[in-house]
């Protein structure tokens, strides 16, 4: 590689992938393949936000990233430029130190062509992902300007609102109204083009209710397995899921997953917070995410039901594991996947 070259999680965890029911086949495929990228000069740091533990692109770089939240907060949040690239460009991008110049890569690419209006009180990360989820569906593969987000959103806020985009449209590139690097004004936004009127939607609280209706498909008292950290937590977010869960055990018939990077893992064990989540029962798991598992993994281990706070999740998890899911902010469903202590 002649450019900085990350990697997006693993089909595995590496550190208890024996205690998870991964065969050891598939371990040694695994370790096979990430010592080929490190002898090239990858950085195996598997995971969906390269960008929280050294990784972000400058305003304007030029880069081919493949993740497609990761894509979101670079071209949004970071002001870089990519699009969202497949496994053989993006190896081809890093041996080459080149990318092709179309797409987002192009300046009038980049103007938004239309507006989503929010009008509902975001109080959390599910929530902001609530109205990604909402917004990918309207937008499809265009580029929205939102308007009516608190320019205090923070950063794990707006890596939440842009992860469901790519799954419920292919969006690669969103504006927020002055908070993003490209839209200090909607006129700047969208390129001094009027934003025409059919093309101006409202969030309200009926859009909001509808949205988080469609994700359930079973109560959360049905799950087997609890899916948190997607995109992967951040130091913050594991602080908050620390807090939730203190002084409370998890339930025999149910497990949690809380997944990040091994990086972050790292910095929480040395807060106590890693400990602080573990002696929970929930497990805290690094460089790999259920889409990257096998696709038979979920069906051999039983888990038919999963709850999650992530509509990118949901969907995931529900069209390549054929899971059931659950959809709502952990605090929701809390006292019935784990018990005081």
């Amino acid at each position: 590689f002649v450019v900085p070259t990350t990697t997006n999680p693993a089909c595995l965890e590496p550190w208890s992938w024996r205690e998870m029911g991964f065969s050891e086949e598939l371990y040694l495929e695994q370790v096979a393949l990430s010592q080929a990228i490190a002898e090239m000069g990858g950085f195996l740091c598997n995971t969906c936000i390269p960008y929280l533990i050294g990784h972000a692109p400058r305003m304007r770089e030029h880069i081919a990233w493949g993740e497609s939240s990761a894509v979101l907060y670079a071209n949004a949040v970071c002001g870089a430029r990519t699009n969202r690239e497949g496994g053989p460009a993006a190896l081809a991008a890093a041996i080459a130190g080149r990318t092709p110049l179309y797409g987002y890569h192009l300046d009038e690419n980049r103007f938004g062509e239309l507006e989503i209006v929010n009008r509902v009180d975001l109080k959390c990360d599910s929530d902001y992902a609530t109205l990604g989820y909402f917004i990918g569906k309207i937008a499809q593969n265009r580029v929205p300007i939102i308007t009516g987000i608190p320019t205090t959103i923070s950063q794990d806020e707006m890596k939440c609102l842009g992860a469901p985009f790519a799954v419920t449209g292919s969006i690669s590139h969103y504006h927020i109204v002055g908070v993003t690097p490209e839209a200090p004004t909607e006129g700047v936004a969208s390129g001094k083009k009027r934003i025409r009127s059919f093309d101006i939607h409202e969030f309200g609280l009926k859009e909001f209710k509808e949205t988080e209706e469609s994700l359930c498909v079973i109560g959360p008292e049905e799950a087997e397995l609890v899916v948190l950290g997607c995109p992967h937590a951040s130091i913050t977010q594991l602080k908050k899921y620390a807090a939730t869960l203190s002084e409370r055990k998890v339930k025999p018939t149910v497990e949690i997953w809380i997944l990040t990077s091994d990086v972050i893992k790292n910095y929480a064990k040395s807060l106590g917070i890693a400990d602080s989540i573990e002696s929970t029962g929930a497990r805290l798991v690094t460089n790999t995410c259920p889409p990257a598992m096998p696709r038979d993994f979920f069906k051999k281990k039983g888990y038919r039901r999963v709850a999650t706070d992530s509509p990118k999740m949901v969907y995931y998890v529900s069209t390549t594991k054929d899971a059931l899911c659950y959809y709502g902010k952990l605090e929701n469903f809390i006292d019935i996947v784990t018990r005081k202590r």
